[in-house]
């Protein structure tokens, strides 16, 4: 049976050699709570340690910023986030919702537009440092009525099932044929690896740039 007391009934030492007065483990917790406690207070009063709720509010807004950049051949102007991506200053703020948000991570390329004639993952860019570019999405493609050939040549090879990648395949294979990778079925298919078709599509997507380039 265990005959130890628990602390608060232990006497404290009294040996001659030592000092009443030595603090114990109790009142230095205290006095350090008082002490504390006063600083706050003065900083609270005092306004030298707090900063006042206005500049605590600035501290925590997000910084914004003006942008223009051409999308789709119609300039626009707008204020955003500086944290906006350029996938989500089109499908949020300027409402062109053809351009998917898959991964958000730039893996599986599904938000693919083109910025002044380059391939981009428009999720992994910040839409503040496109000042002045010129953006073409999938909406951008047609003219009118009348589908772009790729846009076409998917359609007549039947290259899509659900429809969620479609688009950013088509932006990306409109890219892949400016820059002239089209050589061979092998070639598209390494130049098209960005983009993921999770209904494996990949045959039908290949002949569909394939018909395209051979029409230029």
């Amino acid at each position: 049976m265990s005959t130890e007391l628990p602390e608060s009934a232990v006497p404290p030492p009294t040996g001659a050699g030592e000092s009443t007065s030595a603090p114990t483990r109790r009142t230095f917790i205290a006095t350090s709570t008082a002490v504390g406690g006063a600083v706050v207070a003065s900083g609270v009063i005092g306004g030298s340690l707090l900063a006042a709720p206005e500049e605590a509010a600035a501290a925590e807004a997000p910084l914004s910023g003006h942008v223009s950049l051409t999308v789709n051949g119609t300039r626009r102007t707008v204020t955003v986030d500086n944290r906006t991506s350029l996938l989500d200053l089109l499908r949020e703020h300027l409402g062109l919702t053809g351009s998917k948000k898959g991964c958000n991570a730039g893996a599986c390329g599904a938000c693919t537009v083109l910025v002044d004639g380059r391939r981009v993952n428009s999720c992994l860019t910040l839409a503040v440092r496109l000042e002045g570019a010129e953006v073409t999405t999938i909406e951008g493609l047609a003219e009118g009525d009348r589908l772009h050939p790729l846009q076409q040549a998917f359609i007549d090879q039947d290259a899509f099932q659900c429809g969620y990648c479609t688009p950013g395949q088509i932006v990306s294979g409109v890219g892949c044929i400016q820059e002239g990778h089209t050589g061979s079925p092998e070639e598209i298919r390494e130049w098209m690896s960005g983009n993921i078709c999770r209904c494996g599509c990949y045959v039908k997507i290949v002949r569909a740039v394939e018909q395209t380039a051979a029409s230029k």
